[in-house]
């Protein structure tokens, strides 16, 4: 969009109300109906980077004009021409946002995905999400207070699943949901984060945003070095003292996820001087849950999840396929001398069953932790796989390792950093619940 950055400053008419701050409607954890109804008086919209736009900013330094990226485009098997009418139908949806919160006299502030930060935030009194999940969670790893509603609509449906977003047919018909809003007509949503303490030797908290910089492993790399020397240079620390617990400056909706930056990464260790050998690098790191003992643990990364989370890719993390459960059913008969039909419809109740287990509740304060593809010997043991836990503590033996929070933030997670990963009430996201 041309005006990215534009302000759009518009008086109220007869229904303005006294002032745009917000009274704590939350008084527990589950979804509380408002006792009036909710109107704004600033709203920020933050815009997603369409696949269009990354293209123009990908290949810019390039000087390359649109029948040059049309070309280009070709030669990797993409359409220019759909990607400009995903652009474009994701830009008439925003204007149809814009124009309908302009109605209402909403004072209203338009960003970008690069340009969103923490003085944003602190202008808005709500702030709307216009793309897909991805833009959902950047926007909420932002919002601090658990007071400032964030709205999510999907500007682009057929394209973007958009589970954290208002019901799609709310995405053209913006004007019912702001009207059902302002008479009460639905729901808050509160919904559970977590949060960070990083604490060790040689921590760095600054966080390397990976929303729009797309970064190749080398650069990934780069950026955290750069991080880390100025953090060293700023605290005059350039050895790995020890640090006392450090709450990270971002809430996770999702999940976090811990593990060498590039698990199949090959490692060569040289035996002699002609002689090397390709290893497998895996994540290496002990793992306490609610403060139990501590146990070592290799494997290919660990997952922790809110309720949120447990939908997306914990969920494809460890749901089972009916194949799986029809061959441990035939084993389990086997090997208990039992026989019973094993029709296709009872194959896949179980599988359904188990499946829905995996998923609880965006308001329970609860975590979800998965070890991914552990590795087991007589030195490293993984006792459960995966399993509820209201607390879990990880200290890193790793080399090159990341503990990167809903796929968009990268903190450095090296040997001797150890991350607490907990939830706090005052950490829950106010979002809305409309009904279809």
């Amino acid at each position: 969009m041309a005006r990215s950055t534009a302000v759009k400053l518009l008086w109220f008419g007869t229904r303005m109300v006294r002032t745009g701050l917000l009274r704590p409607l939350h008084t527990g954890c589950s979804s509380t109906e408002p006792r009036t109804g909710f109107k704004p008086e600033r709203v920020a919209v933050v815009t997603k980077t369409t696949r269009y736009e990354f293209e123009q900013q990908r290949y810019r330094y390039a000087g390359l004009c649109e029948e040059d990226l049309k070309q280009l485009l070709a030669m990797k098997g993409s359409s220019y021409s759909g990607l400009l009418e995903r652009h474009n139908i994701h830009t008439n949806n925003v204007e149809h946002i814009l124009e309908s919160l302009q109605r209402e006299g909403i004072k209203v502030r338009v960003v970008k995905r690069g340009e969103y930060n923490e003085e944003v935030v602190r202008w808005a009194d709500a702030i709307i999400s216009a793309g897909g999940d991805g833009t959902m969670l950047l926007v909420a790893s932002k919002v601090l207070n658990k007071d400032k509603p964030v709205v999510g609509v999907n500007t682009d449906p057929e394209r973007s699943e958009g589970h954290l977003c208002l019901p799609v047919r709310y995405t053209h018909a913006f004007p019912e949901a702001l009207d059902k809003l302002s008479r009460g007509e639905f729901r808050w949503l509160w919904r559970q984060r977590i949060r960070l303490h990083l604490e060790g030797t040689g921590i760095n908290p600054t966080p390397v945003d990976l929303h729009e910089q797309q970064l190749s492993l080398e650069q990934h790399h780069q950026a955290h070095r750069i991080t880390t020397l100025d953090q060293q240079h700023r605290t005059g620390s350039l050895h790995g003292s020890y640090s006392k617990p450090c709450l990270l400056p971002v809430r996770s909706l999702n999940e976090i996820f811990i593990g060498e930056s590039l698990s199949s990464r090959a490692k060569f260790k040289a035996l002699k001087h002609h002689v090397t050998l390709l290893l497998h690098r895996a994540s290496y790191y002990e793992i306490s849950v609610d403060d139990g003992p501590w146990e070592k643990q290799k494997s290919s990364g660990l997952s922790i999840c809110t309720g949120t989370g447990s939908k997306a890719w914990s969920y494809n993390i460890n749901k089972l396929a009916d194949q799986s459960v029809e061959e441990v059913l035939k084993i389990a008969a086997s090997q208990a001398g039992v026989k019973f039909p094993l029709s296709r419809e009872f194959i896949e109740r179980v599988t359904e069953e188990y499946n829905e287990s995996l998923v609880f509740s965006p308001e329970e304060r609860r975590l979800f932790y998965s070890v991914r593809e552990p590795i087991s010997n007589r030195v490293f043991s993984s006792s459960r796989q995966r399993g509820f836990a209201n607390k879990v503590s990880v200290r890193s033996r790793c080399w090159d390792a990341c503990m990167v929070v809903d796929g968009g933030t990268s903190f450095e997670f090296n040997d001797g950093a150890i991350a607490t990963v907990s939830t706090s009430e005052e950490d829950q996201l106010r979002t809305v619940l409309l009904e279809n």
